[in-house]
């Protein structure tokens, strides 16, 4: 009697589970992990949902990137 995994009439299950726990697992780390957020910084938002170069300007202004002369300037560019 040879013993061993690949002998037995089950023996293809636990490496087929395997495999499917590891494209799974792929999956999820490409999509960016449980809760759709990236796992490693970038971009938070979905490519679906790009930030308009207004919104981004407004936001930038927000948060005091940028001065109020700088901020009227570059809206009257992207205006005209």
């Amino acid at each position: 009697m040879n013993g061993g995994w690949g002998w037995m009439p089950s023996g293809w299950i636990f490496p087929l589970i395997f495999l499917v726990l590891m494209v799974v697992f792929m999956v999820l780390l490409m999509r960016g992990g449980m809760d759709g957020r990236p796992m490693c910084g970038g971009s938070h938002k979905t490519l679906g949902s790009a930030e308009t170069p207004r919104e981004t300007l407004d936001r930038r202004y927000a948060q005091g990137e940028i001065t109020r002369e700088e901020y009227q300037q570059m809206r009257n560019e992207l205006e005209s």
